[in-house]
């Protein structure tokens, strides 16, 4: 009999289980970038000591239905039944903890069930495995895990090597899988385009990929490695050249290698490449640019260019807050940053699972060598470039400025009015300039008294109606001067008391909008008699004032007389 204050208990084990079928969908559904399984096929291939690798994307027909179908074959040293059984489970890689390959994690190639078909024929010392799994992503989605169909065939005088051949990938959806946009990807994401050409140039030059994407008539043969672009010839030379344009042709390379402060165990391989902008636009021609129609899936200089962390010589992720002195100084660089060490996430789309340790390792070596970069002679012959650049800039600037302010000057209209030498406008500041020679002799040209004029911000002058009434008594108004009134007013007509302009092209009870999008109607009053002038209001019957608009052209020959005329050979102002 168990005591009133005793308590009954039981120990038992709970076994954690994992759910098969939603780990794989998990897993076959967390590639963001449907290009990565292009990564994943490459990546296998070059763990399978392929020389030879084609990686096709075509559309079938299927009872009328068009079916994307990708094609990844390789001559690599292909599968064994063993082989084969680790390419469809998951996680269950045959190469965990073998730092001469690239696959570890036995997660890549599962990106291959988001489609309706695979079919993998692969052949191994004589031996060939057909193995065709249908509705794989369906099959998982209704929690199920598909079952694989395998046929083995025997035969000494087949060729080794793999043929992967996947139907209805993601869902069919084709938009992405352009010919420049994959061999973009291939260049800059994959095994193929890796950076490490820079340090081991001759590891990889006998591997050759062939390309074709869904718009291409035949597929196109990739080289090894990752392009960079020649370095440019010694500064005086690329200014007597480029002239302002010698910065964006400047290009440098700098390589580093060596270890980690706080592990030196770790090794470490860095290339940074200093490039200017045309020298970018020289061999890439996905950057989008003014004046060019880049193709599918194009980016910025922003967007693609800086520093990249990369494992395995494969950019894995950006770290430009780590080389940026100057808010885009990053856009200079063409730059990659290799450690083993680093710990890639499931679908290899980040270091975020890499020990904090290394990590801070890697960011104090690279800004090191940022630092080192720029305090060194390459950054400084840049800097003068972009100096010498400047200067010439200023003055080729002020020399077309010149050129192009004489021919406006000999082409102007001009008048003269009580000795008063007159230009018509060009630009808003002439406009003031003409009010204010005119208010010296004429101040009472306009119904208010300028009392503050700024163009940095806001509306141009500050002025008061009632020119008899002290400033700290009168209501104060703002007045816009402008060149030529236009539809969309770029202020507010809140405290809008008048505006100036030298012309304007609209018409009457046309619309005009404020930057709130306020709208007021443009009326036009004829002049009532011999001594008046043409009237412009703004109007808002909601309003009780009325914004008067001074059209000078116009105004200026009725109220005082002066009419602009073409400057002729004769006249000496």
């Amino acid at each position: 009999m168990i005591a009133q204050n005793q308590i009954s208990t039981n120990q038992f084990v709970i076994t954690p289980k994992v759910v098969e079928s939603q780990e794989f969908i998990e897993i076959a559904t967390d590639f963001s970038n449907r290009l990565d399984i292009v990564r994943e096929a490459i990546s296998n291939a070059y763990d399978a000591k392929a020389t030879n690798i084609k990686i096709l994307f075509d559309v079938i027909d299927d009872y009328g239905t068009p079916v994307l179908k990708i094609t990844l074959k390789d001559n690599g040293t292909g599968m064994d039944k063993e082989g084969l059984q680790s390419f469809f489970d998951l996680g269950n890689s045959l190469r965990r903890n073998s730092p001469e390959y690239i696959g570890e994690k036995g997660h890549g190639t599962k990106i291959y069930l988001n489609s309706k078909k695979i079919i993998v024929t692969t052949s191994k010392n004589g031996v060939t495995y057909k193995a065709i799994l249908d509705e794989p992503f369906k099959n998982l989605y209704n929690h199920q895990i598909p079952q694989v169909q395998v046929t083995e065939f025997h035969n000494d005088e087949l060729k080794q090597g793999t043929i992967i051949e996947i139907f209805g990938y993601n869902n069919n959806q084709r938009q992405q899988f352009t010919h420049d946009r994959l061999k973009d990807y291939i260049m800059w994401f994959t095994k193929h385009g890796a950076v490490d050409n820079i340090f081991y140039p001759d590891k990889y030059k006998n591997v050759k990929v062939y390309l074709k994407g869904l718009e291409a008539d035949k597929e196109e043969l990739l080289q090894w490695g990752h392009v960079f672009p020649n370095e440019s010839k010694n500064t005086t030379e690329l200014f007597d050249e480029y002239l302002a344009e010698a910065p964006n042709y400047y290009s440098k390379i700098i390589k580093k290698q060596g270890h980690l402060k706080n592990s030196p165990e770790v090794k470490y391989e860095a290339v940074f490449s200093i490039e200017g902008t045309k020298v970018k636009y020289d061999y890439n021609k996905m950057i989008r640019r003014k004046g060019y129609i880049a193709p599918e899936g194009a980016y910025t200089i922003q967007e693609r260019y800086g520093l990249w962390l990369c494992k395995d010589f494969i950019p894995i992720q950006r770290k430009n807050e780590w080389i940026t002195s100057k808010g885009s100084e990053y856009t200079k660089f063409h730059a990659f940053f290799n450690c083993q060490a680093l710990k890639l996430t499931a679908n290899r789309g980040s270091v975020e699972n890499t020990r904090n340790e290394i990590m801070k390792d890697i960011e104090n070596e690279v800004k090191n060598i940022y630092e080192q970069i720029l305090s060194s002679e390459d950054w400084a012959n840049l800097a003068y470039l972009e100096d010498e650049a400047v200067g010439y800039n200023t003055v080729a600037r002020e020399q077309q400025n010149y050129a192009t302010r004489i021919r406006n000057l000999n082409k102007a209209n001009i008048a003269e009015y009580k000795n008063l030498h007159l230009v018509e406008p060009q630009k808003e500041a002439g406009v003031y300039a003409l009010c204010l020679q005119l208010l010296a002799i004429q101040p009472d040209l306009f119904p208010f008294q300028i009392l503050d004029y700024d163009t940095h911000e806001g509306i141009d002058v500050i002025a008061k109606a009632e020119k008899t009434i002290p400033i700290q008594n009168s209501k104060l108004y703002y007045v816009e001067f402008k060149n030529h009134l236009i539809n969309n007013f770029n202020h507010s007509f809140e405290n809008l008391f008048s505006i100036v302009c030298w012309d304007t092209k609209i018409k009457h009870d046309e619309i005009v909008s404020d930057i709130a999008g306020i709208e007021r109607k443009l009326e036009i009053i004829p002049p009532k008699n011999d001594n008046d002038y043409t009237r412009y209001f703004l109007n808002d019957p909601r309003k009780a004032h009325k914004i008067e608009i001074f059209v000078l052209k116009q105004y200026l020959k009725q109220k005082l007389g002066i009419e602009f005329k073409p400057r002729t050979s004769e006249d000496i102002y």
